[in-house]
């Protein structure tokens, strides 16, 4: 797959076509490695993951997806309840 190098601001840009993207699985917004390799660029998706917050989970909460409390047996050790 051919593509053309292009000027964005101070940098240089490559548009990646959906097909490839698509293959990766690499959307708008992913994390991406770049690798210098004998006089190759490789572009791929960063293994590192993204630190996940408390607060960002529970943004997710609602009353689709809360569910009602669950026994968990009888009390073993000094539970408060």
């Amino acid at each position: 797959m051919k593509t053309v190098v292009q000027q964005w601001g101070n940098s240089l840009a490559v548009r990646i076509p959906k097909p490839l993207a698509d293959q990766i699985r690499l959307r708008q917004g992913t994390d991406v490695d770049l690798v210098a390799s004998n006089g190759s660029v490789i572009v791929r998706p960063s293994q590192s993951r993204r630190r996940i917050r408390l607060r960002d989970l529970l943004k997710q909460v609602n009353r689709k997806n809360l569910h009602a409390e669950i026994q968990t047996g009888p009390k073993r050790g000094r539970e408060a309840w």
